[in-house]
């Protein structure tokens, strides 16, 4: 006997609401739409996400404003005249639905958070990843949206901390302490035993002396590079503290993190180490599940702390650029995913 599903139930379970573009551009590109519902391979899991984030990567990629130097790289890998990509999005927060029948480190109603890195595609409902990606169980004290604040700019700051060899004692600058990646960077350095010296605007001092920061420079009053102050190693998250720039302020031996370089600084680095005896580190970061799952430890006991600037739901993402895009943002701005019909 055949029977009859009722089709408005069938096709609820095999689609999504998501964020789409289908060119490059600004906020206004964005649409909220029915896409097909992933399901997981054998290895993977399948999250029901709860809430993400639009960080300065997700408005870059919209655009695909990169730093100079990179435009035609960046076409190629992410679509030359479309995104092959449609949906952005890379850090999310939610409760894993279904696993694939290899997976042994999750299982269904587990509170998961973590990135998706270039992959993307969290601005939706559903997103899988495989069982050994960047996602680790979401620490007790945390919200959906508190968490999803936290992958994007803690896993950047380990990663580069991690290459500049970061060790208690060390004097470190945050060029740029209030974004994202400057207030996980600011928390991981003084969770590390480091001086942190933050830089920002005079409005967001309180807020980077909170998490950790003994010493702010207001960037519109004085510029950190001409106070006199040396440094082990100094961090710039926003692309205003170049080699140039930085090296009065670097002691010998001491290294520079450039998160956002250009083409050229990527390459001239190694020239400029050799014959200044300071490092330069730049490049693009890698995701790793035990990053993650550190973040998790470290905010399960306080010492990383989420910090929101505001919040949006799904259907407000062009609004959520539309703010992300001022780079005014202190922490992180989240997007709630709501999962009612």
């Amino acid at each position: 006997m055949t029977t009859t599903q009722n089709p408005s139930i069938s096709t609820s379970a095999r689609t999504m609401k998501a964020v789409v573009r289908e060119e490059y551009g600004p906020p206004d590109v964005l649409r909220l739409t029915d896409v097909p519902r992933p399901e997981p391979e054998d290895n993977e899991v399948l999250i029901k996400i709860h809430a993400t984030t639009v960080t300065s990567a997700d408005c870059r990629m919209r655009a695909l404003k990169t730093p100079a130097g990179f435009g035609l790289i960046m076409r190629l890998v992410s679509g030359v005249n479309r995104p092959r990509q449609p949906v952005l999005g890379v850090e999310f927060a939610g409760e894993i639905e279904k696993v694939g029948k290899n997976v042994t480190r999750f299982r269904a109603g587990d509170r998961v958070f973590g990135m998706t890195g270039m992959g993307m595609g969290c601005h939706a409902q559903y997103r899988c990843l495989p069982e050994t990606g960047a996602l680790a169980h979401i620490a007790s004290n945390l919200t959906h949206e508190q968490a999803a604040s936290l992958p994007f700019g803690g896993t950047t700051a380990l990663d580069f901390f991690r290459r500049g060899k970061l060790k208690a004692g060390d004097r470190v600058l945050i060029n740029g302490a209030s974004g994202a990646v400057g207030v996980a960077a600011v928390q991981l350095a003084h969770h590390f035993g480091a001086e942190v010296t933050a830089v920002c605007s005079g409005a967001n001092a309180n807020l980077v002396r909170s998490l950790g920061a003994h010493r702010v420079i207001d960037y519109t009053r004085a510029d950190f590079a001409s106070t006199g102050e040396t440094y082990d190693l100094i961090m710039d998250t926003v692309g205003t503290a170049p080699f140039a720039r930085s090296k009065p302020a670097l002691r010998k031996g001491g290294r520079l993190l450039l998160v956002l370089a250009t083409l050229a600084q990527m390459l001239s680095g190694p020239w400029q180490g050799m014959t200044s005896g300071i490092k330069v580190i730049a490049g693009p970061t890698t995701e790793r599940q035990e990053d993650v799952q550190l973040l998790a430890k470290l905010a399960q006991e306080g010492k990383l702390k989420p910090v929101i600037d505001r919040q949006y739901s799904l259907d407000q993402i062009a609004a959520a650029h539309h703010y992300a895009d001022t780079g005014r943002k202190r922490g992180s701005v989240v997007v709630t995913v709501s999962h009612s019909s």
